[in-house]
This record gives structure tokens, sequence and C-alpha cells, in this order.
């Protein structure tokens, strides 16, 4: 191994560190500057499949271990676990010790899973986004094709509750998944009193997970950081109301089932193609090609793809200084291809700030 793909994964935690973990998960902050200082550390994450974000798969095969019953002294750091994650204690020999004495089932696993979060709360901020696309698309019902599904939770969305703070309380006020998420900003976005229709759902994942399975289900928990206990009740929630009538997933590369799928959508239905935090594990070439897809397709019949990414993935704001995720749509009509942000937003749902109309698409 180089020094130079050595260097690129140290950025890389470095920034995770900084930018996601930090004023969230005081311990993968810590767990992940300790890394990008520690040749050996990096060494085992060097083996990340491409495509994969190293220090998110690293940190969920060790939590997966722990979370399993491998007994270690630096489970007393995880919360999730039982520890208290002592402030002040360094965590990092512990991990570095778990490394030497687990390393080859922490290989294995970075070998052949995958960074596939099933946050549901990001369901709090697609939500608006889809009531925006059905208020353009005629108010027609939606049929709606996830990217990245994991395990399909957020193509449930319309089966969970809602409260934007201030007695702003939508969708299935029964329903046991109640997602709370604060608006920030001026400007609120318009929420319809009802649900959109759903006429038809599926999702594709090069992994899909079988919500029935406890193993598959365990790697999801362990996707959820340790100090997110709250997070994993939610997990645990949506699984369980999952369960009842499992959403169909499809097994594959989507670029390549794609076509299909979008020509199988009833033709009295609006299409929406939507992923979150999926773009990033993309290569250029094929983030290229994911929107030739959707164009090709839109050239006898228009489509919606709805997205929360790192700006990273908006053209509009390429070159420009400010870092974060934002929730967008684009539509495809007509051989016109149209970019709007609609929104900052946290990447684990947890709050949401709607732009104003003239923000830059």
């Amino acid at each position: 191994m180089t020094a130079q793909p050595h260097a690129a994964l140290a950025r890389q935690f470095t920034r995770f560190a900084e930018q996601e973990c930090r004023g969230s998960s005081p311990l993968y902050e810590r767990l992940a500057l300790g890394i990008a200082a520690d040749p050996r550390l990096l060494a085992i994450a060097a083996r990340t499949p491409p495509g994969q974000p190293a220090p998110n798969l690293l940190l969920a095969a060790v939590h997966y271990l722990l979370l399993g019953g491998t007994r270690h002294p630096l489970a007393t750091f995880y919360p999730s676990c039982g520890g208290s994650n002592v402030e002040g204690a360094d965590p990092l020999p512990a991990f570095r010790a778990f490394r030497l004495n687990h390393a080859e089932e922490i290989g294995a696993l970075l070998a052949t899973r995958l960074v596939q979060t099933n946050e549901v709360r990001r369901s709090a901020c697609l939500f608006p986004a889809f009531a925006r696309v059905a208020r353009d698309g005629g108010a027609r019902p939606l049929a709606l094709v996830e990217v990245g599904a994991s395990a399909g939770l957020n193509l449930l969305w319309d089966r969970y509750g809602y409260d934007y703070g201030a007695g702003q309380r939508y969708g299935d006020i029964t329903s046991p998944v109640q997602l709370r998420c604060m608006l920030h900003g001026d400007t609120t976005p318009p929420l319809p009193a009802a649900m959109p229709e759903i006429r038809s759902r599926v999702g594709i994942d090069l992994n899909p997970v079988d919500v029935r399975d406890a193993d598959a289900t365990l790697w999801l928990r362990a996707l959820i950081w340790p100090e997110h206990t709250e997070r994993a009740a939610m997990l645990v929630r949506a699984l369980t109301l999952a369960r009842q009538a499992p959403p169909p997933l499809l097994c594959g590369d989507a670029l390549a089932l794609l076509p299909g799928v979008l020509d199988s959508i009833s033709p009295d239905a609006t299409a929406v193609v939507y992923h979150t935090h999926t773009a990033n594990q993309f290569s250029p070439d094929a983030r290229a090609r994911f929107t030739t897809v959707l164009a090709e397709y839109a050239e006898h019949r228009s489509l919606y793809r709805v997205a929360i990414e790192w700006s990273g993935f908006w053209p509009s704001l390429e070159g420009r200084t400010e870092d974060g995720v934002y929730l967008g749509v684009t539509s495809f009509a007509g051989g016109v291809v149209t970019n709007q942000l609609l929104a900052r937003c946290d990447a684990h749902g947890r709050w949401l700030e709607w732009l104003p109309p003239d923000f830059p698409g």
C-alpha cells in the first residue's frame, strides 16, 4: 500500500470526525481522529472496497462485533453496549487492541458488508419534497423508486407520523413510528393536510436487507452510532412495522435495473426516483450515467428525482464554500432537466431548513 492511499484515507477520517461526528458522536469523533493519525489502523481501513466510505464501514464493523456479543474492554466506551463512554477517557488504546484481537473478523466484514444505513428520520425531510412532487405532478398518485433502499424503511414514509414542532403534526398519528424534525429558518415547507396517494413502491439495492433476517438487521443497527440510542429505538420500531408488510426490494445495480422498473410504472402515476446519501458511493462516471438513464426515460415520459445528498452532488453549489447536506428535486420533462434545491437538512433528519424560492437551484 503506497503512502498516498493512506494520506487520502487520513483526510477521509479527519473530515468524518470534524464535519459529521463533532457535536453528534464524541466517541466516533475521537476514534476517527485517532485512526487518521495511526498507520496501522489506516492499513486495515485501506481494505474498504472502492466506493464505500471507509470511516463508516470500519466503525460499523467493530460496532457489529460488539453488539453481537464479542466481549472486550472497548465495549465500556459504547453506550449501545451498556458502556458509559466515560468523559475524558481515551478509547483509542482499547480500539487498537480490539483491532489486533479481531483483525480477521473485521477484515471479513469490510470485504462483504456495505454502508447502507436505513435512517428512518430522513423520511421527515423527504415528506415535504414528495408533497411538492405530488402537487407539481398534477396530484396524481406517486410511483416510488428508491435507489440504495437498504431495508426499504424510507419506502414506507406514508405509514409514519411527523412532528415538526409548534403543533405541526402530519401523517399517521397512530403509527408506532413518530418522527420529530425541527424546522430552522424563516421559511416553512409547504406540507399537505393529507398524505399523497402511493400507487406503487419498489427499492433497488446491491444488497437489500430482509427485515425478517436477524443478522442483516443487526448490521443495520451497527451502522447507527453508539450514542444514538433514540435512532436505534426508532429503527427497531420501523423494522417491526415493516415486517407486517415488507416493501418490495430488487437486488442489483440500479443502472441496469432502472429502465425496466421505470417502464413498469403505471401511466397514470407520477414517477419519482429518490435516494439519500447514496450518490457518494457512485463513481463520477456512474453518477453521470445515472442521470443519463433518467433523462433518456424522460424523452417519452416525465419524472422526478428527489435526493438528500452532500453539497458536492448539486451542480449549483459547485465552487461555493459552504458544505452540508441538501434536499433537492430534479424534474426531467421534454428533454429539459431542472434542478431545485429545497432545503438544508441534518444528515440524520433531525432538522430541516426550507430555502427561500430565490435560492440558486
